[in-house]
């Protein structure tokens, strides 16, 4: 996504090339060429670097699963904030009900729709992410992710 184009659900989602394209394909690539080695070959050498494989692979996957879970903690508990401030009694009372994933979506929905949307999901007329999303008419861009 550019900078300068609004965010939207359509580009919302963050690529990191290196990551994404390059670091964690070879990672994936590495694992699978020493499966085949390992199980082919059959001697210690090829055994040793299965094992390397699959603790380069682990650490690269951890590498982006851990900031992606604290940046989740992070963001519900800005909405729960954001939500007890602007949700009617009624429905700050029940924010305890939406699943981390529905607050995560929800993140994006303005201040003068979030009311309808967070009814919808605990009503369970919504309770998908993507269907959050795409619910959302007037998006908060969030240009701080991992």
């Amino acid at each position: 996504m550019s900078d300068s184009a609004p965010q939207n659900y359509a580009n919302h989602t963050k690529m990191v090339a290196g990551y994404h394209y390059v670091t964690s394909p070879l990672a994936f690539a590495y694992l699978l060429w020493s499966i085949y080695r390992a199980f082919t070959l059959r001697d210690a050498e090829s055994h040793f670097d299965l094992l390397g494989a699959a603790a380069l692979f682990g650490a690269v996957a951890f590498a982006r699963l851990f900031p992606l879970k604290a940046q989740d903690r992070l963001i519900r508990l800005e909405e729960q904030l954001r939500f007890s401030r602007i949700l009617p009694a009624d429905l700050a009372s029940r924010v305890h009900e939406l699943k981390p994933r529905q607050l995560i979506a929800l993140r994006f929905a303005s201040d003068a729709e979030v009311v309808e949307l967070v009814r919808d999901v605990l009503a369970g007329t919504l309770t998908e992410p993507k269907q959050i999303k795409q619910r959302i008419k007037n998006w908060r861009a969030d240009t701080f992710r991992v």
